[in-house]
């Protein structure tokens, strides 16, 4: 997965401030918590929030529909 330094997901535009479609998991750490996330069109995401806020560290593309033509 990149490491993202967008405001929004590229893929579909939902605001990576926006809340999640699904958090599938959540991990506390030393400053604060890192939250596996999958958006509405989705995209699997890794949040970090800490003393700096939440922000979403890396993401992958969409999932391919079923039945969609692999490129």
């Amino acid at each position: 997965m990149p490491s993202t330094d967008a405001t929004a997901c590229p893929h579909c535009g939902w605001p990576d401030r926006g809340e999640p479609f699904r958090v599938l998991s959540r991990h506390t750490t030393a400053t604060g918590h890192t939250e596996w996330t999958r958006c509405g069109c989705g995209s699997l995401q890794v949040r970090v929030a800490d003393g700096r806020g939440t922000r979403v560290v890396s993401r992958s593309g969409p999932v391919a529909r079923a039945g969609a033509a692999s490129h």
